[in-house]
């Protein structure tokens, strides 16, 4: 019988947590050869998946201090030049 695939997505926080899960089932329990197998198989996809978003987080806050530094470093823009002796207060 084929396995069904969901495709409900997780968050980075479920996909850690069910990793952690993975990982103390494996260190803990006396489990079959295909559990283990099983477990590793999901724990390798899990893993990927934070990679993935963790990289797409990073992409994300560089291109965030990018904009925040271009604006930073950006003088003001100048005021018209008016040669009356008018003074301007706003």
């Amino acid at each position: 019988m084929p396995k069904k695939t969901t495709t409900k997505e997780f968050t980075f926080e479920e996909a850690v947590a069910e990793l952690e899960e993975i990982v103390i089932s494996m260190e803990e329990d006396q489990l079959p050869l295909q559990v283990l197998i099983d477990k590793f198989e999901r724990g390798a996809k899990l893993h990927k998946d934070c990679e993935t978003f963790l990289n797409s987080a990073k992409k994300r806050l560089e291109v965030i201090a990018n904009n925040t530094t271009d604006k930073s470093t950006t003088p003001p823009p100048e005021s018209p030049s008016n040669d009356d002796d008018e003074i301007r207060l706003f």
